[in-house]
């Protein structure tokens, strides 16, 4: 448990700088990044010299099994965890309480403020998510093991895919697929597109058949016990077309192929101009003006990638507008596209490890080269 002292131990040293004396944390996620502890209902409470998880006798046993060292306030079942939080407080010497303002609720701020007037409340943001950006080795660790375990359900969800198959159930499936191989689940409704609706980027799943077109986008990853994952890739499905129409899906065919060849070029752009010190906007332009030299440009319609750890979407942002700046722990993901309305789509994303000489793609193991993606007849 060194890597969660580590971890409260630099952000009580932000809290003076900040002109705070304390800081409640709410966002149950930022809770478990500081405590390993994954239930609800419970709020941590950090200053300089103490860290102290308010929760409730319903958790007493999973506390013990979590975060056994942990200073722990539990409430009786008849007072809120607003007016414990508060309880605590009155033991400490504390003037100014910092709060997650992207968590807490205006009405759960004007409570806590009600319950202990004489303290200075004072909204925060990304005080804990600061931290958060760079991953320690136990965080790469898990994610590590999500992403294993979205390849393994994507091994099994092309063992068992059917030309019969719809889009929605290929979905459901996968989220079984990904619970088999050890995940909670899905960390986000997976993406299943065929054909010209793969030209939608975050497209719903339907009760479209699956074989009735060349192409079939899956967008998936795996929710471990705390860490994510997040991949796509895409297929070519086996030609099951009539005679008079063999001609036209051999043109279609190969215009995929060629779109394709421009994507996984692009990202390989991206991926190699990964490294501590450049710009994320910069990654972003790597990719961004290979498709456009391609003829693409405007088919490129969403950033290169984001980071991705606790939660799918996180700091750092690699897009045009970025200001951030890659740093060695740092896990992102490397997604271009190019999206064709009427026709379909292609994406292929990557979590990539910015490490101390380069990067480490992390998702290296599941196959994305043309050869690779042509399902068997």
């Amino acid at each position: 448990m060194e890597h969660l002292k580590r971890r409260r131990a630099e952000l009580a040293r932000s809290l003076r700088p900040a002109g705070l004396d304390s800081l409640l944390v709410s966002d149950p996620l930022n809770v478990a990044y500081l405590s390993s502890f994954t239930g609800g209902d419970s709020f941590l409470l950090l200053t300089p010299r103490r860290t102290i998880l308010i929760s409730d006798h319903r958790y007493a046993g999973q506390i013990e099994d979590e975060c056994p060292d942990l200073e722990t306030h539990l409430r009786p079942h008849n007072q809120t965890t607003h007016q414990a939080v508060a309880d605590v407080l009155s033991g400490l010497k504390v003037r100014s309480v910092g709060v997650e303002s992207a968590h807490l609720t205006l009405a759960e701020f004007e409570t806590l403020q009600e319950l202990a007037p004489a303290l200075d409340w004072s909204p925060r943001k990304d005080l804990v998510e600061a931290l958060r950006v760079i991953k320690d080795d136990s965080e790469i660790e898990q994610i590590r093991e999500a992403i294993d375990m979205a390849a393994r359900a994507f091994t099994m969800l092309r063992a068992m895919l059917s030309p019969k198959d719809t889009e929605k159930e290929l979905a459901d499936a996968l989220d079984g697929y990904i619970r088999r191989a050890g995940g909670r689940g899905s960390p986000f409704p997976p993406i299943i597109a065929a054909g010209e609706r793969s030209a939608l980027p975050h497209c719903p799943p339907t009760d479209r058949v699956v074989s009735e077109s060349n192409l079939l986008l899956v967008d998936w990853g795996a929710q471990g016990r705390l860490y994510q994952s997040d991949l796509t890739r895409v297929f070519r499905m086996p030609a099951r077309p009539a005679k008079a129409a063999r001609a036209r899906r051999g043109r279609v065919e190969t215009r995929l192929q060629k779109v394709y060849t421009i994507v996984l070029q692009a990202q390989a752009r991206a991926i190699a101009a990964v490294r501590p010190g450049v710009a994320a906007k910069d990654v972003d332009a790597a990719a961004r003006s290979f498709i456009a030299a391609a003829g693409h440009g405007p088919h490129f319609t969403h950033g290169l990638g984001h980071g991705i750890g606790l939660q799918t979407h996180e700091a750092p942002r690699v897009r045009e507008n970025s200001t951030d700046v890659l740093r060695a722990g740092m896990v992102i993901t490397i997604e271009p596209g190019i999206y064709l309305p009427g026709w379909g789509g292609v994406r292929i994303e990557d979590d990539v490890l910015v490490i101390e000489d380069g990067c480490e793609v992390l998702s290296a193991a599941v196959p994305k080269e043309w050869e690779d993606v042509t399902m068997n007849d």
